[in-house]
């Protein structure tokens, strides 16, 4: 399957998980309401209508509670990655530390995500767990978080670790992380009246005359809590294994090794913490998300396929006694996964180079298609060339606090000098004339001759920092971002597509779970905003008439190949996409899919596809939520 017929799959996982909480949920009512009428019916012989009358108030009550536990539980999690992270205990990686095993999960974690052509993701640390673990947490890729257990840190090599990682971003890529975070909040509610009745248990029921009964309703509300337990365990298992496959299965596909990720699973296997995390309530309920079984589950109950089954998926021929001999040796001297770096000589490579500003290159529909959100090889050279050709003092200023807005705005300032003053006193008069002189400076001093290649990057290694800002600045900023964009009307789509990408970030980190939605609107309904969006593409990049059209034809042929939608230039030119990204990032994948092939074909109509036509490319598909990596001349 492709980026968009995962997207699809897990689109109708969670149309799956309503149906299967919905099944929970008629077991719990049933089960309140047999124990109801069995209490209630000891004494007299109840009339018909009282015993109606039960039965209705006790579903009432039962779906009162597990609607408001589900809820509350949703409310809990609208924070997004970060707030399952915190609530396990996670320590965030800063961009300055200078903690050795943390900078080499940084720098992995930075080339998986610019390879991915995603937003660098917040990184945390489980820092008092053990075992070797690791997780992905958030609505979408804006508000991403990826964590790692220090067991992870310590006792795995550099490509075991980038392994781990590029199993996680599987999960950021492909829909997973959305439906996980969801899965949490809904199961909550079918645990509630366990919890309860547990809650009763513990503090106790008092002496007085109801202390008897009290104390049975709670025993009855804790047999009740294991029915929603068993359904919670069904469901995450269900829906989890299949999808951990997949991520291990996409985790070699984007380092094309198996090595690491192999290597990473016998020391799970090998080692006595394993995968355990200490936390054993918490460990469950985020069990479903976990690189490794955190728990210990198996069974119907496993939401990961057997250890020794996902290795040999990777190395078929091994066996259990070699996990054993691992396992005594490791018993032994316990693995060190930096003194491992320095015996596999696993430093970072700087194989990749960049093309130059002048290259062109042919790409097809269905080349770039396969490969939005599934980076390879070559990616990752793009990516460390592209880390190692950003000056060190750029990537810096991209990682503080104090210097990361009027880097960004330096991004959006225009070659033309007149032009470029206008947007100095947007800036000044929003955020300051200091941040307007630092934004003039960056760019005169760093930005001028930037590669076209290093610009969507460089502002994903600023991300992580940027939204760490207080809200009100940054509403601001994005307020000043429109404004240095808009500020003659005279924009260049590129231009206009990051300062779009960044609002689109930052608005989603702001408030992830309200935009976390998988799309469902089909191609017929929004024609008017393909035609606009492919028109405006093919005007920005002819000055010929006849070529901007050409090139709309063929792009357009692509999408509605069913209907006729003349070319009409619209005069407003990149403003018009004002209007077309809300119902385009709102379409079914599927559909989605057709659009991007559609831009390809208008982009590369002339078989002559430059490095800033393959930039603007990534951008739109960035914002329209299908991230490309850095490489598309592939053969």
């Amino acid at each position: 399957m492709n980026f968009f017929e995962r997207q699809a799959a897990a689109r109708r996982s969670s149309s799956r998980l309503v149906v299967l909480f919905g099944l929970a949920v008629l077991g719990i009512v049933f089960a309140v309401d047999f124990a109801a009428y069995l209490v209630y019916g000891i004494g007299e012989d109840p009339l018909p209508g009282e015993r109606a009358a039960l039965l209705f108030t006790t579903t009432v009550l039962t779906l009162g509670v597990i609607g408001l536990g589900s809820l509350y539980r949703i409310a809990s999690l609208r924070g997004g990655g970060e707030t399952v992270a915190l609530q396990l205990g996670g320590v965030p990686v800063s961009a300055d530390t200078q903690d050795f095993n943390l900078r080499r999960l940084r720098n992995v974690v930075e080339e998986i995500a610019i390879a991915s052509g995603v937003p660098v993701p917040k990184i945390y640390v489980l820092e008092h767990e053990a075992g070797i673990n690791a997780f992905a947490a958030g609505y979408s890729p804006s508000d991403a978080v990826v964590a790692v257990t220090r067991g992870a840190l310590d006792k795995l090599n550099r490509d075991e670790l980038q392994g781990v990682v590029a199993h996680e971003f599987s999960h950021i890529l492909n829909g997973d992380m959305r439906l996980n975070i969801r899965l949490m909040g809904v199961l909550f509610g079918i645990l509630m009246i366990g919890l309860i009745g547990r809650k009763i248990l513990l503090h106790g029921s008092g002496r007085g005359r109801g202390a008897g009964a009290i104390l049975v309703a709670a025993l009855v509300a804790m047999v009740i809590g294991y029915i929603g337990l068993f359904f919670g365990r069904m469901i995450k298992a269900g829906l989890s294994r299949e999808r951990e496959r997949l991520a291990d299965a996409s985790a070699v596909q984007f380092t094309r090794q198996t090595d690491g990720l192999a290597g990473a699973l016998k020391k799970i296997g090998g080692l006595d913490e394993g995968a355990r995390l200490a936390d054993r309530n918490d460990a469950e309920e985020v069990s479903h998300m976990l690189f490794g079984d955190g728990v210990g589950f198996s069974g119907l109950f496993a939401t990961h396929p057997p250890l020794l089954e996902r290795i040999q998926a990777l190395e078929p021929g091994f066996r259990s006694e070699q996990l054993e001999t691992l396992h005594r040796k490791w018993m032994d001297v316990p693995p060190n996964g930096l003194e491992e770096d320095v015996q596999l000589g696993l430093a970072p490579k700087g194989a990749g180079r960049l093309p130059s500003e002048t290259t062109t290159f042919a790409v097809t529909p269905p080349m770039v298609v396969a490969q939005v959100a599934h980076p390879a090889p070559d990616d990752y050279k793009r990516a460390d060339a592209i880390v190692g050709t950003i000056p060190a003092e750029v990537r810096a200023l991209a990682r503080r606090r104090d210097t990361v807005m009027p880097l960004l705005l330096a991004l959006l300032l225009d070659d033309d000098k007149r032009l470029r003053t206008l947007q100095r006193e947007e800036i000044a008069a929003r955020l300051g004339l200091a941040m307007a002189e630092d934004a003039s400076q960056l760019r005169a001093q760093h930005l001028a001759d930037l590669h076209a290649a290093l610009r969507l990057p460089l502002a994903s290694i600023a991300f992580p920092e940027l939204r760490l800002r207080p809200r009100p600045e940054l509403d601001v900023f994005l307020d000043t971002v429109e404004a240095v964009v808009h500020t003659d009307g005279q924009v260049s789509l590129f231009e206009f597509c990051l300062a779009r990408l960044l609002q689109v970030q930052v608005r989603e980190s702001l408030d992830p779970s309200r935009h976390a939605r998988f799309g469902r609107t089909k191609l017929t309904g929004v024609k008017r905003e393909v035609a606009t969006l492919l028109c405006v593409v093919a005007q920005c990049g002819h000055d010929n008439e006849g070529d901007a059209r050409a090139a709309y034809l063929k792009g357009i042929e692509r999408v509605l190949q069913h209907d006729h939608l003349p070319y009409l230039p619209r005069k407003e030119g990149v403003l018009a996409l004002d209007a077309v990204w809300a119902p385009l990032d709102a379409l079914d994948p599927l559909a989605k899919q057709a659009v991007v092939e559609g831009l390809v074909a208008t982009i590369g109509h002339d078989n002559q596809v430059t490095v800033a036509e393959a930039e603007l490319l990534r951008t739109i598909c960035a914002v329209l939520h299908c991230p490309l990596p850095p490489m598309l001349e592939r053969a």
